[in-house]
């Protein structure tokens, strides 16, 4: 991939943030995805690249999802792999809540795992931690790992995890070891992705999230060092049917090398409301501003980037005609 497409791809996720982030608060989470979604594909099509998306919000008859198959780009450049979140946190931005993104992913054709639409059972953490977990090792025994590796006593771990009742017994377990919790209402790439950075306090990620999600997880924390481990969770008999056809074992434990293969793969993402890492859109009256965060796992470079738009001159963030 050309290097390059880094800071293009910054534009894409700055758009769909600041599109997104007019929506805060107002009750209306399909308006704030919808105007993230048209942001993200007017300014992914400005770029030099000729990707497909293999991981989206729908099918080809859903617009204004960016719908699995669909070709973005510019139809010249690098054959790329597209995982894409215009808006990760519909109901955050719709409440004013903490940590809605606007992400994305991208990796060489091939290599981004066709992740269907079901749950994910996950389990992730940053640099210090990789290769001490284990999803099928109980959640006491993973905090034990993680203290160890970091040095930490297990009271000062932080697990963070969906709150959600189906993650009632897995909140008992951390309580029970000792470790501490940060409950999160959405948003589970940004979950595992705090997990990598000290200044977010967050020491692990549990829980069941979005499989689709979990693919662009892996993509941040290869960049980062870091690993994640899921394996898929149907509802349904035919949500298993559909993973037979996609050849995916459902017993599967699915790894780093299973998630994103290849050693070259770009995650970028945008803060819509603030959080922990990232800051989220503040209007300004004539200009907007963004803070970003884009990494490459090829060259291990790590970008924050704050970004000042003008809204007079760039009102969807793309130059006009």
């Amino acid at each position: 991939m050309e290097r390059s497409l880094s800071m293009e791809l910054v534009r894409v996720t700055e758009a769909a943030a600041v599109s997104a982030a007019r929506w805060m608060g107002r009750g209306l989470k399909n308006e704030a995805d919808d105007a993230a979604t048209t942001a993200m594909r007017t300014v992914f099509d400005t770029i030099p690249m000729q990707g497909t998306v293999v991981i989206g919000e729908g099918e080809m008859d859903e617009a204004p999802m960016l719908y699995i198959g669909e070709q973005l780009g510019l139809g010249q450049g690098p054959y790329v792999d597209v995982a894409v979140d215009p808006l990760e946190g519909t109901n955050i931005v719709a409440s004013g809540g903490w940590n809605a993104l606007a992400v994305l992913a991208i990796a060489d054709k091939g290599n981004l795992l066709h992740a269907p639409d079901m749950y994910m059972n996950k389990i992730a953490v940053g640099p210090e931690a990789v290769g001490k977990i284990d999803i099928d090792a109980s959640i006491t025994d993973n905090l034990i790992a993680v203290a160890k590796a970091k040095n930490k006593d297990i009271g000062d771990v932080v697990a963070t995890i969906l709150n959600r009742e189906r993650h009632a017994q897995m909140i008992e377990e951390i309580r029970a070891a000792g470790a501490r919790i940060k409950l999160i209402n959405d948003g589970d790439v940004a979950g595992a992705i705090n997990t990598a950075f000290d200044e977010t306090g967050v020491d692990i990620l549990f829980g069941l999230g979005g499989a689709p999600e979990g693919v662009i997880a892996a993509v941040g924390l290869k960049c980062l060092g870091g690993e994640i481990q899921g394996r898929l969770v149907p509802s349904n008999e035919a949500e298993k049917v559909r993973c037979e056809k996609m050849g995916i074992d459902v017993q599967k434990v699915l790894r780093m090398e299973d998630l994103v293969k290849g050693d070259d793969a770009i995650f970028a993402a945008t803060g819509v409301t603030d959080g922990e890492l990232l800051r989220g859109v503040q209007f300004k009256g004539a200009y907007s501003e963004t803070h970003s965060l884009v990494m490459r796992s090829k060259s291990g470079t790590i970008r924050f980037v704050e970004g000042r738009h003008s809204m007079k001159k760039k009102p969807l963030l793309v130059m006009q005609d």
